[in-house]
């Protein structure tokens, strides 16, 4: 590389040595001495340098293989990203259409089942709004039978009091000796007349306020199965046992 630099240094003297040509800024150079020179800087340059040469010459082949094999490579991977794409939206469809079918077979049999329950919550609180009404007629009859013979017997009991008197009352009056306490009889077998179909009303009252103060409870406890059934309707936790809670 020394061998370069002196060469050229030799070449440069004989440049500035030569002599120059009138009018010109040309010169004469000895042409045998200056070729062997040049070829003196040839042989000294490394073979590197050659090859630097040779690959820059090639350097546009090599630039359109590299931009062809990247332009390949882009290709492959874009269809290979758009195949992967495709893959994963149908699968995706796929997933979703079966997630969709469970969902709408899960919300039909809760429907189903929710129907059933309410079916069933309605039958059982029809038929026990059923007994109930039943037992509140039998209870009411009875109460209008017993109530009935009661003021039967209350009213029998004082038309037979209210004539005895009389008749004491008639026979007394018969009796000036006896009139005042006639009187006092008569109006003291009347106001027991009047006590005792008193005491017959309240007993019956009293027998006709038991009875529907049963029926109240009954019905009270049905209306409390019916609402509790309702809210584990409402809850989701299954069909209540409505005649066992009735029951109790």
């Amino acid at each position: 590389m020394y061998r370069v630099f002196e060469a050229l240094d030799e070449l440069v003297a004989i440049v500035e040595e030569a002599r120059g040509i009138p009018a010109t800024r040309n010169c004469i150079v000895p042409r045998p001495e200056t070729l062997d020179l040049l070829d003196d800087v040839r042989d000294a340059l490394p073979a590197e340098i050659d090859d630097a040469q040779d690959v820059l010459d090639h350097r546009d082949k090599i630039v359109d293989d590299a931009r062809g094999l990247a332009e390949e490579t882009v290709r492959t991977a874009d269809e290979q990203a758009t195949t992967a794409v495709a893959d994963a939206r149908a699968e995706a469809d796929r997933i979703l259409a079966e997630a969709k079918a469970h969902a709408d077979r899960m919300v039909a049999e809760a429907t189903a089942h929710a129907d059933r329950m309410v079916d069933t919550a309605t039958n059982e609180a029809q038929r026990l709004v059923a007994d109930a009404k039943a037992e509140y007629e039998s209870v009411t009859g009875r109460a209008r039978a017993e109530a009935d013979r009661m003021g039967e017997a209350g009213r029998a009991s004082y038309d037979r009091s209210v004539a005895d008197g009389q008749a004491e009352q008639r026979r007394l009056v018969e009796e000036t000796e006896v009139v005042r306490s006639a009187h006092a009889e008569s109006a003291r077998l009347i106001d027991t007349a009047q006590a005792d179909a008193d005491r017959m009303r309240a007993d019956c009252d009293h027998y006709v306020d038991s009875k529907l103060a049963e029926f109240e409870e009954t019905l009270g406890g049905a209306l409390r199965t019916v609402g509790r059934g309702r809210q584990q309707l409402r809850n989701g936790s299954g069909v209540p046992d409505y005649a066992g809670e009735f029951r109790r």
